[in-house]
């Protein structure tokens, strides 16, 4: 098995202090979509045992993007604020107590922003499933199952007990990084926040388009993918495989259980 190689991109550009931790994953083939024996798949995540996908060598977060992260980038000038606790109580920037939990609440183009500013992109879609995989075909990063002890998601719904089981009792994302890694060495990619990916949605881009090597297709539509699920979603939305789909502008709505993280091009 080829390991990850770890390396911190001390990426600046004004903003004092900030590094980008990022995971290098190396190029590869991997079997993109409905895994092997999940009867919870949807027809826009392919045949069982999904679709062979090259992805060349590139490097991704190790965490989701925090809210202290981001609002050093909106302090220099370079970032828009997203909607804040002050508009709803399930947006974290401007929280008390929330400067390590995930940004969210954000539209696509700011979360672009961001990793533009930070000398990297949203990652594709195929990206962030090979990452999420880590080298398994199971149905979650760490195996067939899910709780609260694997994530941060909504444990039971109904709850068995008074409290909202949103955020595993906690009715709210946790700060990065409260669960296990994955076998990458990545936190929360399943869980926490649903994140953005690069890519406009196609029902049929698996085998249309990434088998294709056009990873970064189509060129236009009407919603973005979001993958990972979040704080706020039970456990069929969590799989590897689960494509999730949101408009790139909230307008009127506040994405509470979106946030993002970022990736790079890396040499082979």
């Amino acid at each position: 098995m080829i390991r990850p190689i770890l390396f911190t991109l001390l990426l600046g550009f004004g903003l004092a202090g900030h590094a980008a931790d990022r995971i290098t994953i190396p190029a590869g083939p991997f079997q993109m979509g409905c895994s092997p024996n999940d009867d919870w798949c949807e027809a826009d995540e392919g045949p069982p045992g999904g679709i062979r996908v090259d992805v060349p060598t590139f490097a991704i977060d190790r965490n989701e993007v925090t809210v202290s992260e981001y609002r050093a980038c909106v302090k220099s000038g370079k970032c828009h604020a997203p909607k804040t606790f002050q508009r709803n109580k399930y947006c974290n920037y401007d929280a008390p107590g929330r400067d390590q939990h995930p940004v969210n609440c954000i539209d696509w183009a700011d979360a672009q922003r961001y990793c533009e500013v930070h000398g990297g992109r949203l990652p594709w879609e195929a990206e962030w499933e090979k990452a999420a995989r880590g080298g398994k075909a199971s149905r979650y990063p760490w195996g067939r199952q899910a709780n609260c002890q694997h994530a941060i998601l909504d444990e039971i719904s109904p709850a068995p007990s008074p409290r909202e089981p949103d955020g595993c009792y906690k009715d709210t994302t946790w700060p990065v990084g409260s669960r296990p890694a994955s076998g990458r060495g990545l936190y929360d990619m399943a869980g926490n926040v649903g994140e953005w990916t690069g890519n406009w949605y196609a029902r049929n881009a698996l085998a249309a388009l990434y088998a294709k090597g056009r990873l970064d297709a189509p060129e236009q539509g009407r919603q973005r993918v979001t993958r990972g699920g979040s704080w706020d979603e039970n456990r069929p939305n969590l799989r590897v495989s689960f494509r999730n789909v949101k408009p790139p502008i909230s307008g009127d709505a506040v994405y509470g259980s979106i946030g993002f993280r970022c990736a790079s091009d890396l040499r082979d």
